[in-house]
Formats: C-alpha cells, sequence, structure tokens
C-alpha cells in the first residue's frame, strides 16, 4: 500500500522498521534481565547446597553446604532407627522389651489383659 509520495512512502518504510527493531530490542533486554536474575539466583543455590567462603564484604556460607548437612541428617536417623528395631540387645527397643518381660513376670496378671486389682482403702 503506499500514500503515492515517494519520500513519505520511504519515511513510513523505515519508521516501521525502527519500530519493530526497537520492539525486538527492548523485548530482548527484558528477557536478557530475566535470564540474569535467574543465573544470579541460581548461583546463590549453588553456593547454598555446597557453601562458600569468605572473602572481602561477604561472610562464608557454612563450610557444611546443604548437601553435607543432609548427610549429616540421614545419618543421625539411621543412628535412631537402629534404636528403635530389635537387634542384638543392644538397641533401646531390646531394653525395652526386656523390661517389659521382667514387668509381666512380676504382674502376670496384667501382663493377660486382666485389669489391675483395685488399691486397698485404708
Amino acid at each position: 500500500m503506499e500514500t503515492g509520495i515517494p519520500l513519505l512512502d520511504t519515511v513510513l518504510l523505515w519508521g516501521g522498521v525502527v519500530t519493530v527493531l526497537a520492539t525486538l530490542g527492548v523485548g530482548g533486554w527484558k528477557c536478557g534481565r530475566v535470564v540474569l536474575r535467574l543465573a544470579a539466583r541460581a548461583e546463590e543455590l549453588a553456593d547454598d547446597c555446597f557453601g562458600e567462603p569468605a572473602r572481602p564484604g561477604v561472610p562464608p556460607r557454612p563450610a557444611p553446604g546443604a548437601l553435607e548437612r543432609v548427610a549429616a541428617i540421614e545419618a543421625r536417623v539411621a543412628a535412631i532407627e537402629h534404636e528403635v528395631h530389635p537387634s542384638d540387645g543392644g538397641s533401646l527397643r531390646d531394653v525395652v522389651d526386656l523390661a517389659n518381660r521382667r514387668l509381666a513376670q512380676l504382674c502376670p496378671a496384667e501382663a493377660d489383659g486382666d485389669p489391675p486389682p483395685a488399691p486397698l482403702a485404708s
């Protein structure tokens, strides 16, 4: 579509080209900013996971990063889990089972599910 005035047609054509290029440039600039922000956050996450030594003006992040802390938590859970399963007599579960067996020998009526005798009235 033309206006019939060659100079005006040229100005409109180049104005459209400049508008399209400016729009693409601004869109690319905004997308680039978003990508850079996400990259900075990913770097912070990596520093949190793996720890980071101190540098001028920045305090250190804990030497054991998140992965080391998770491994330490798993080790503590494994130690606790050992205590709640019967083993060779060294777990808390074994000690509780032994105490229950001894108590059942001392109080056989309660071990059978019978109600305990009523307390004596004084």
